[in-house]
């Protein structure tokens, strides 16, 4: 599970006068990465598409046009079945015929519609002025300027006129109407000279007899009109679309397939004669890829396993030639002409060797099933694994839950967790679904923790509630757990150290198998030997005095005082400083450059550090939630643990006992059953909206917070020790059928 499948670099070489029958094969197997030419050989050149690809695209174009207008969705179709040619010829007609029609009566009414509230738009102004419209039109002694603006500016300006004589204006809301009597009769365009300093949108004045009001009445029935034939167009493409998206799916998928397999000649290599087609298959699929092809064309065409490709770590992969007698498939003695002078051509176009074209890096197939399968997600999206590096899914399975789970720690937000992500893991398909069972096993984890940390229920330890005695205290929020939170910071750095020791031995690994031991030595072994002999000199009792003593009280408090750590003997931490220092010189005379990040295995793991520190902040989160809706107190005068007062009487009480130092009434606590008030009642009610609310915010701040800082972690710490990514994806030639049948 660390390696993707391992793949093979086929080769299928043959006459054209069979292509069409081993692309049919190839299609049906599925199992061919198609490798494209790149033109890099003399003789050969990139193939043509088939006869029929033309009329093929054009009809997937029409059917897809025809999915847009009827908005068809992929859950449309009704039960598979096949489809032929003459039927899907004569619907795709009469479909299309159909729905053009009704396509284009729905634009014209649709831009008639528009058209009618354009002039609703345009007349409304003159309905507000509330003037009959054949009253500013028409004059030939005054001029009529209509438009919108204050009325106080336009008479200012008009009476500033010397070219005005005489003017009167009528304002209705924002519009006015402004007729006006130049002192030159012959003048034009007098008013709008007169208003050039004013704010003022003008407009034009409608061709119609009507009064605004009933032109406008007038316009919204039409336009009632041809809403109601609107509906009754969209009505029956509704009917259409029930009718026909069935069929349309069938007939996208049908002429898809047909496509891919017209357009599939396009990334060969051709002659006049005879094509090459390269790419790669999975090594354990080879034997039925090659017989799949071969029974279809026989011996006009051959089958070869140029290589294997083998796993090394520097980035590209190592070809295993295959031998004639292990693998690959042996020239045909075929007495067809064709498919010998196809060999010809290829032997001779590439000197004797194979036709080798396109990128030599193998596609990759990562193999996660399972449990671990879904977490591939989190590892595209850093960058699929190239096909020689190690796959981490498997390790981001086994941690990234673990992490996430350990910061929130609450069995109630871990439910609701699990729930959402089974919502998702059952309701949606592809991404979504793997996110959903990521989100199930972070849940799960959360729960776990959730109990482990006292039955955690939203910020509550239950275990007070039920009376019983539970070893772990708490989160280290209140002063009676302060050396539990101590501790799962130890817990952190320790996690942190195992973390990037795998991340170091896998970079040892690849540096191993891309060049040699030294080399290794140089590049991962000094910082496994820094990485581990500084830690375990900070876990020693070498020079004790600035080392807190929590570091080695940890393990006595997280085994319940079975086990007790002091610390490594001094002559432990010595040696666990001179193998640190042993790393500094390695590194120093392998990578030289890199001495200037030689304290990053323990910043490295110290920052493995906001595991805690997201624990305590979403813990003092709910715990602050739960204090302002039912208030808390802390037992033994102050030095004990939490515990939430809920009511009016146990307030009281606390209130009356020394030992019981309060640290917030609550809100509910202001409702007393015994005398119901309002204010009483509000308060219930705001206390219960205070918790709902803020355990919901933070149930988001912890898929935000912990998700992201257990993401950061596995990307940044982890994935810089020995990952990169960008690999390419395994894109096999086929497609699997979900509306059409074969036969």
């Amino acid at each position: 599970m660390l390696r993707p499948e391992r793949m093979s670099r086929v080769s299928v070489t043959g006459s054209k006068r069979v292509i069409d029958d081993v692309i049919e094969a190839a299609y049906a197997h599925h199992s061919l990465h198609v490798t494209d030419y790149d033109d890099r050989y003399e003789g050969f050149e990139p193939g043509t598409s088939l006869e029929g690809a033309e009329t093929v695209n054009e009809r997937l174009v029409t059917v897809r046009s025809l999915e847009s207008i009827l908005d068809v969705e992929a859950d449309d179709a009704d039960v598979a079945r096949s489809l032929d040619d003459d039927e899907l010829e004569a619907e795709l007609d009469r479909v299309r015929e159909r729905v053009n029609e009704l396509n284009d009566e729905r634009d014209e009414l649709q831009a008639a519609i528009r058209d009618r509230q354009e002039e609703i738009d345009r007349m409304e102004p003159f309905a507000e002025l509330g003037i009959d419209l054949e009253y500013l039109r028409g004059y030939d002694s005054v001029e009529v300027v209509v438009g919108e603006a204050k009325v106080s500016a336009v008479e200012a300006a008009l009476e500033d006129a010397e070219t005005i004589g005489a003017f009167d204006v009528f304002a209705g809301g924002d519009v006015v109407a402004i007729v006006a009597r130049p002192t030159d009769p012959d003048a034009e365009g007098v008013v709008q000279d007169a208003l050039v300093g004013v704010d003022i949108a003008l407009l034009d004045v409608p061709d119609a007899d009507a009064s605004p009001e009933e032109y406008v009445a007038e316009l919204e029935a039409e336009q009632a009109d041809l809403r109601d034939e609107l509906d009754a167009v969209e009505s029956e493409l509704d009917s259409v679309k029930e009718e026909a998206a069935g069929f349309l799916l069938r007939a996208e998928e049908r002429l898809t397939i047909e496509a891919e397999k017209k357009e599939a000649p396009l990334s060969f290599a051709t002659t006049e004669n005879a094509f090459v087609a390269e790419g790669w298959v999975p090594t354990e699929t080879y034997p039925d890829f090659e017989a799949a092809v071969v029974d279809a064309v026989g011996d006009h065409v051959e089958v070869e396993e140029l290589e294997r490709a083998s796993f090394t770590a520097d980035g590209d992969h190592h070809a295993e030639p295959v031998d004639d007698e292990t693998g690959g498939a042996e020239a045909s003695d075929s007495p067809a002409a064709d498919a010998e002078d196809a060999t010809a051509e290829r032997e001779a176009a590439t000197d004797g060797g194979h036709a080798a074209h396109g990128s030599d890096d193998p596609p990759v197939v990562q193999d996660n099933g399972g449990a671990a399968g879904p977490f591939e997600l989190l590892v595209q999206a850093f960058g699929r694994p190239r096909y020689s590096e190690f796959d981490p899914t498997l390790l981001v399975f086994l941690t990234f839950p673990a992490m996430f789970g350990f910061m929130i720690g609450d069995v109630g937000y871990g439910a609701l967790y699990a729930a959402v992500g089974y919502f998702m893991y059952t309701k949606y398909d592809g991404s979504f679904r793997e996110l959903g069972a990521v989100a199930m096993w972070a849940g799960g984890f959360t729960i776990l923790f959730g109990i482990y940390y006292g039955i955690d229920l939203f910020g509550y330890h239950a275990y007070q509630l039920l009376g019983i005695h539970w070893p772990v205290e708490g989160k280290g929020l209140s002063p009676a757990d302060l050396d539990w939170g101590l501790s799962f910071l130890v817990v952190s750095v320790v996690f942190g150290i195992v973390h990037l020791n795998i991340g170091h031995v896998l970079s040892f690994v690849r540096t191993h198998q891309q060049h040699d031991l030294k080399h290794a030595i140089y590049e991962g072994g000094s910082w496994l030997l820094i990485l581990n002999g500084a830690w375990i000199w900070i876990f020693s009792q070498h020079v004790p005095g600035p080392k807190p003593d929590f570091l080695f009280d940890a393990v006595s408090v997280l085994t319940f005082g079975a086990v007790s750590f002091s610390g490594f003997p001094v002559v432990v931490g010595i040696a666990g400083a001179a193998a640190a220092a042993l790393g500094i010189v390695l590194l120093g005379i392998g990578e030289p450059p890199e001495l200037a990040e030689f304290l990053s295995p323990v910043v490295n793991v110290i920052s493995y550090a906001r595991l805690m520190a997201v624990l305590l902040a979403k813990g003092g989160m709910a715990l602050a939630v739960n204090l302002l809706a039912f208030g808390a107190y802390i037992d033994d005068g102050g030095q004990g643990s939490f515990h939430f007062i809920f009511s009016a009487e146990h307030l009281a009480h606390v209130q009356e006992t020394p030992s019981e130092e309060l640290v917030f009434a609550g809100i509910t606590t202001a409702f007393d059953p015994a005398s119901i008030g309002l204010v009483g009642v509000v308060a219930l009610v705001a206390g219960i909206l205070v918790a709902v609310v803020g355990h919901l915010v933070v149930l988001l701040l912890g898929v935000t917070s912990a998700g992201i800082q257990a993401v950061r972690l596995e990307y940044v710490e982890f994935f810089g020790n020995f990952y990169e990514g960008g690999g390419r994806a395994y894109l096999p030639f086929g497609r699997d059928r979900k509306y059409t049948r074969e036969d």
